[in-house]
């Protein structure tokens, strides 16, 4: 190991024997689940370390509205994968100059596919017509401008058992319109092929804004009025819906936009719609929510938030100052393991406007409802831009996966040591990055803080390189099996490092790192003698001396 990671080792046992304070603390049992480092939930102590946002890259144009029924106001993108591939519905507003307030919009929900996840199609699905044409990817007719229109935002029937018909299920808003006045309830939506949707039954699941029995306790200000996220949650084993309202703020008596959860385990009986909280609390407007499970850890939930800044506005080219709505607004990360109180640790925008002046429009940087994985290391989610100008546009965005957020560790070091775990498996795998000086390494200890012997110290073995899916090793090999069951902390010593999650699995005694790792990974060489380093493939490699 590395003169630096030597150090931390006898820091780390120093603190270790003395590390007592938490020894009744309960263990966690997380089996063999994966668990991203996005909150403090496992986390007991951190020395030298924090946590670290990471911003996606913008990848490829996925979709620009250039169709004769799209236009300026289309928003509102939902995308999920499926076992045929890719899947995106979006809130298609005809016409290139439309107003804000959507009185004078003809809408639909409009349908697109794709194989991979970067390359997508309008399928003529042959259901509505369109200028005497029903070659065209509408599904739906929309809340505006037909009288039993809705605005659909589909997502796949998880629940086990679940009927052929109600293979697919979308909470659809039904707005109806006297003068000024609106009245906006939800329905629930089904369908057995993505394309075909019917309502299911005639009694609205939640009735929003302007309606006489409203669901919430008071007259809602904005009840229903953007997206809608529903999903069969596997561990509670019910439905959630998310939903954007207005609360009021104690005090100032201002109106924030804001977000409720119900819960329902028929479809049909609702839980009263209660508010979200988050922490920290700053008053931001999330004009969208779009919750969804995380693919590879349904215990979490990921949003990605629009959040609103209403009180000010961009400058645009003078040829579109005709167009310039009211705000700016960008895309903030939050999570949650209950899907009631949501970490909001990250107060810093997850996707900026950037460079592009005509990106600083109000709802640009819209960020779709659902993240996906579109390939072995990477996953993606879909930002509209352009909103209000006469072509708008959805761009794929491209993060490694897990790697929403980090524990970092700068180049001065530090530590990370969890709560008590108890685990299921027989090895430990973690997502990690290092600089080619950095490093890191794992001790397992008792719940007191106690070091285990075979696992800790110079028998932890170095880790450098890039994983996805590293394998943990110490030096009689990478089996924790002993361990399973038993309630252990794990501290992570850390150096020039990222560590973007880890998990407990069973693998066979003789596995090691992917094909594609054990190809790529450079071959280091150690100059120190008596030290042991662990490069890309998992494989330790003997020092050798000057």
């Amino acid at each position: 190991m590395s003169r630096f990671l030597s150090s931390l080792v006898l820091f780390a046992a120093i603190l270790g024997s003395a590390a007592d304070a938490g020894e009744d603390t309960p263990p966690v049992d997380i089996g063999s689940r994966l668990e991203l480092l996005v909150d403090d939930a496992l986390i007991d102590k951190l020395d030298g370390l924090a946590f670290k946002l990471h911003a996606p890259r913008p990848a490829e144009v996925a979709l620009a509205f250039d169709k004769p029924w799209e236009g300026s106001g289309n928003h509102y993108i939902t995308v999920f994968r499926d076992d045929d591939g890719y899947h995106m519905y979006y809130h298609s507003v005809v016409g290139r100059s439309n107003a804000a307030s959507g009185k004078s919009w003809t809408s639909y929900t409009c349908y697109a596919t794709s194989k991979d996840g970067v390359k997508w199609t309008r399928p003529n699905v042959g259901l509505y017509e369109f200028e005497g044409s029903k070659k065209n990817n509408i599904v739906f007719p929309g809340p505006f401008g037909f009288e039993e229109g809705a605005l659909l935002f589909p997502y796949p029937n998880r629940r086990p058992g679940a009927p052929p018909e109600q293979r697919y299920l979308a909470p659809g808003a039904r707005v109806q319109r006297t003068g000024d006045s609106e009245i906006i309830r939800l329905f629930l939506f089904a369908s057995p092929d993505r394309v075909r949707w019917h309502q299911v039954g005639k009694t609205a699941i939640i009735n929003g804004l302007g309606t006489k029995k409203p669901s919430t306790y008071y007259p809602p200000a904005n009840l229903l009025d953007s997206d809608h996220s529903l999903f069969w949650d596997a561990a509670s084993k019910r439905y959630t819906l998310y939903l954007r309202d207005q609360r009021v703020l104690a005090g100032s008596g201002e109106r924030l936009r804001a977000v409720r959860r119900t819960t329902s385990t028929d479809l049909v009986n609702w839980s009263y719609p209660e508010w979200t909280h988050m922490k920290p609390s700053p008053p931001d407007q999330f004009y969208t929510f779009g919750a969804r499970p995380y693919f590879r850890a349904p215990h979490m939930y990921l949003a990605f938030p629009m959040r609103y800044v209403r009180w000010r506005n961009a400058r645009l080219p003078a040829k579109y100052k005709k167009q310039l709505g009211v705000g700016v607004s960008d895309t903030v990360f939050v999570s949650s393991r209950d899907g009631l109180h949501w970490d909001r640790r990250f107060l810093e925008a997850f996707i900026r406007p950037g460079l592009d002046p005509l990106k600083w429009t109000d709802r640009s940087n819209h960020t779709s409802m659902g993240l996906v994985p579109t390939g072995a290391n990477e996953m993606s989610v879909y930002t509209l831009e352009y909103f209000r100008l006469p072509v708008p546009r959805v761009r794929r965005q491209v993060m490694r996966v897990d790697g929403v957020a980090s524990i970092n560790a700068p180049y001065a070091g530090g530590q990370m040591t969890t709560r008590p775990l108890v685990f299921r498996g027989n090895r430990l795998v973690i997502n990690a990055s290092t600089s080619a000086s950095g490093g890191i390494r794992v001790e397992i200890l008792k719940p007191d803080g106690t070091a285990i012997d075979r696992f800790a110290g110079d028998n932890a073995i170095e880790f450098f390189g890039d994983s996805i899916e590293q394998q943990v090793r110490w030096d009689q090999g990478p089996d924790v099996s002993s361990l399973a069951g038993k309630p252990v902390r794990l501290r992570f010593l850390m150096k020039d490092a990222d560590l973007f999650s880890f998990r407990f699995s069973k693998r066979a005694a003789s596995a090691e790192q992917s094909s594609t790792d054990r190809q790529t990974a450079p071959r280091p060489i150690v100059t120190r003698p008596n030290v042991r380093t662990d490069r890309l493939g998992g494989v330790d490699i003997p020092a050798v001396a000057n």
